[in-house]
C-alpha cells in the first residue's frame, strides 16, 4: 500500500494540474459575459464580440483536450490500482483462506474494483475541484463585496450540508457493506452444499434464513438511500435557490447602480460553477465513502499479510523432518488441538498418522506442510522453518494431497503441472509415479481431458488420483497425504500402496494420514495421536505390536 502511495501520488498531481488548467479556462465564459453586456452592448461593436468569441472558442477547445486526457489519466490510474493491488491481494485471500478459512475476506478484490471505479466516477474530479470554490468566491468578492458575502453564505450552507451527509450516512453505509457481504457469503457457503440442500428438502429454510438476512440489509439500504436522496435534494433546491438569490440581489445592486448588469449575469454564472463541485460530492457520497471504507479495509489486510521480500534462494532439500514440540490453538479458539508433539524423520522415510477422529491427525498434516503456524514449536524442512519459508521457494519441494480434493478449472495436464507450463515429460512422470497413467489414458481425452469447475467431471477416486499425481510433480523431497485413500476403489488403493513403496528408492520422506492397514504395512514409523497428544511413536513393526497388546489387554475384562 505505501509503495502503490507513492506511484498514485504524481498521477494525483497531474490530475490536479488539470483540474487547475480546467477551471481557470472555465472562468472565460462569465468574463465573456462581463464583456458582453458591459462593453459591446453598450458601444453597439461587433468587431470586439468576433474577437472575444474567438477567445472564447480557443479557449472552450482546449478545456474539451484536457478533458479527453483527464479522462484518460483517470482509467490510468484505476488500471495502475488494479496491477498493484489485485496480485499481492489474491495471494493474502490464499495465505488467509488456508490458514483460517473462517476468518478469510474472500471479496477483498471486490474492494479492489471498487477503488478502482471510483476513478471513472465524478467524485474525484469533483473532490479536486472543489478548492476552487475559494477562488471564485474571491472573484465573486471583487466584484463587489455583498455578492461577495452572499456567495460565501450560499458555500458554506453546501459544505454544511455534505459535512452532515458524512456524519449521519457513514455508520449506515458500513453497516450495509457489512450486513450485505455477510449475506452474501451464506449464500455462496450453501450452494457448496447444494446435495444436501436438495436431498433432504432444506432449500426453502436456507431460503427463509437468507431473506431474514437480505431483508435487514435491505431496510438498512432503504433508509441510507432515503438519507442520501434528501441530501441530494436538498442540495439541489439550495443550489437553484441560491443562483435565484445572487440574480435578484445582482439586480438590485444594478438598479441601486452599485454594480452592472455585466457583473450582475457574470456572479450567477460563476456561483454556479463553484457549488457544482459540492453538489457533485454530495451525490457521489457513497462512492466515495464505499472507496474510503475500501482503502482502510485493504491497508488492514497489507499490514496483516504483508510478505517480506524473497532474500536467499533456499537449497534443494534432502527431505529431513523435524517437529520439535509443537502446540497448535486454532484463531479464536481456547482449546489447544495438538500439545507438545516432536518426531524426526530422516530422508526417504515412511510415517503413518494414525488416530481416532478429532485427534489432530489433519491438523498436524497442514503443519508439516507450512499451510499453518504452530502456536508453538517449529517445524522444520531440512532445518528451516516451514511455516516462514517463501512459498514459492518452498512449495516446489512439497507434494499435498488434502482431506477434501478438489482440482482446478482445466485440463488433467494443467493440473498435475501445478498450473505451469506444461512440461510433458514432467507430468507424464509424475502420473507414473503415482500409477495414475493409465487411468488417465483411459480419459476421453487423456491428458487433455477437462476436469471442470473443482474438478466435477472426474468421479472423486480419478480426482484423487490426479491429485497425488500433482502432489509427486517435479523434484518434490516431502509428501503428505491426507486420507489419500478415502475415494479409491481396490485397484486405486493397491496404485497407491505401489506408489507410496516407491518412494523410498526415491528418498522421498512421506508422511500418510490413514486408517487402512494396507498403507501402514508400507510405512516406516508411525505416529498414534489421541487428543492432540502423542501417544505411541516409533517404528512400526514395534508400534503395531504395542498397539495390539493394548487392544488384547482391553479385551481381556470383557471375557472374563
Amino acid at each position: 500500500m505505501k509503495t502503490l502511495r507513492g506511484e498514485l501520488a504524481p498521477v494525483l498531481r497531474q490530475l490536479a494540474l488539470f483540474s487547475f488548467v480546467m477551471n481557470l479556462l472555465l472562468l472565460m465564459p462569465a468574463l465573456f459575459m462581463l464583456q458582453v453586456f458591459d462593453r459591446v452592448l453598450p458601444a453597439n461593436s461587433a468587431e470586439t464580440l468576433i474577437v472575444l468569441l474567438a477567445g472564447v472558442g480557443v479557449a472552450l477547445a482546449i478545456l474539451g483536450v484536457l478533458d479527453v486526457v483527464r479522462q484518460r489519466l483517470q482509467h490510468y490510474t484505476g488500471v495502475l490500482i488494479d496491477e498493484r493491488l489485485s496480485p499481492p491481494v489474491v495471494q493474502a485471500i490464499v495465505a488467509a483462506q488456508a490458514r483460517a478459512p473462517q476468518a478469510a475476506r474472500s471479496d477483498a478484490l471486490r474492494d479492489v474494483a471498487t477503488l478502482r471505479s471510483v476513478f471513472a466516477a465524478n467524485g474525484v474530479t469533483a473532490l479536486l475541484d472543489s478548492p476552487w470554490l475559494v477562488i471564485y468566491l474571491a472573484v465573486i468578492w471583487a466584484f463587489h463585496p455583498a455578492l461577495g458575502w452572499a456567495a460565501l453564505g450560499a458555500a458554506a450552507l453546501m459544505v454544511g450540508l455534505a459535512w452532515l451527509n458524512d456524519r449521519l450516512g457513514r455508520q449506515p453505509l458500513d453497516q450495509v457493506q457489512q450486513d450485505g457481504r455477510r449475506a452474501a457469503r451464506y449464500v455462496e457457503g450453501s450452494m457448496r452444499n447444494a446435495e444436501v440442500l436438495q436431498a433432504m428438502g432444506m432449500t426453502q429454510r436456507m431460503l427463509l434464513r437468507w431473506r431474514t438476512s437480505q431483508d435487514e440489509v435491505l431496510a438498512l439500504q432503504t433508509q441510507a438511500s432515503r438519507s442520501s436522496g434528501v441530501f441530494s435534494m436538498l442540495t439541489r433546491l439550495l443550489r437553484q435557490a441560491v443562483q435565484v438569490g445572487m440574480m435578484a440581489l445582482g439586480a438590485w445592486l444594478v438598479l441601486s447602480q452599485a454594480a452592472s448588469a455585466g457583473v450582475m449575469i457574470a456572479t450567477t454564472v460563476l456561483l454556479g460553477r463553484a457549488l457544482q463541485p459540492v453538489e457533485q460530492v454530495v451525490g457521489s457520497w457513497r462512492t466515495l465513502s464505499d472507496a474510503r471504507a475500501a482503502w482502510r479495509r485493504l491497508q488492514a489486510m497489507a499490514q496483516q499479510f504483508e510478505t517480506p521480500e524473497p532474500g536467499v534462494a533456499l537449497p534443494r532439500p534432502e527431505g529431513r523432518v523435524d517437529v520439535e514440540n509443537v502446540s497448535f490453538r486454532p484463531p479464536g479458539s481456547d482449546r489447544l488441538v495438538l500439545v507438545n508433539v516432536a518426531l524426526s524423520l530422516a530422508p526417504g522415510e515412511a510415517l503413518a498418522l494414525i488416530g481416532p477422529s478429532a485427534a489432530g491427525k489433519s491438523t498436524l498434516a497442514r503443519l508439516l506442510t507450512g499451510i499453518w503456524a504452530p502456536s508453538a514449536g517449529k517445524v522444520r524442512l531440512d532445518g528451516f522453518d516451514v511455516s516462514i519459508s517463501s512459498r514459492e521457494q518452498l512449495g516446489p519441494w512439497i507434494g499435498y494431497v488434502p482431506q477434501d480434493v478438489e482440482l482446478f478449472e482445466g485440463t488433467v495436464g494443467e493440473n498435475i503441472c501445478r498450473l505451469g507450463e506444461l512440461d510433458c515429460e514432467a507430468i507424464i512422470a509424475a502420473a507414473r509415479r503415482a500409477n495414475a497413467h493409465d487411468m488417465i489414458a483411459t480419459l476421453p481425452q487423456g491428458y487433455d481431458t477437462p476436469v471442470g469447475e473443482r474438478g466435477l467431471r472426474l468421479s472423486p477416486g480419478q480426482r484423487q488420483r490426479v491429485a497425488l499425481a500433482r502432489a509427486l510433480y517435479g523434484d518434490i523431497r516431502l509428501l503428505v497425504l491426507d486420507e489419500p485413500n478415502a475415494s479409491l476403489d481396490a485397484e486405486g488403493e493397491l496404485a497407491l500402496a505401489r506408489a507410496l513403496s516407491s518412494l523410498r528408492s526415491d528418498g522421498i520422506t512421506s508422511i500418510v494420514v490413514t486408517h487402512r492397514p494396507s498403507l501402514i504395512a508400507h510405512v516406516d514409523k508411525i505416529l498414534v495421536l489421541d487428543d492432540g497428544k502423542v501417544k505411541e511413536f516409533g517404528p512400526a513393526a514395534d508400534v503395531m505390536k504395542s498397539m495390539q497388546r493394548q487392544a488384547q489387554a482391553s479385551l481381556q475384562p470383557k471375557a472374563a
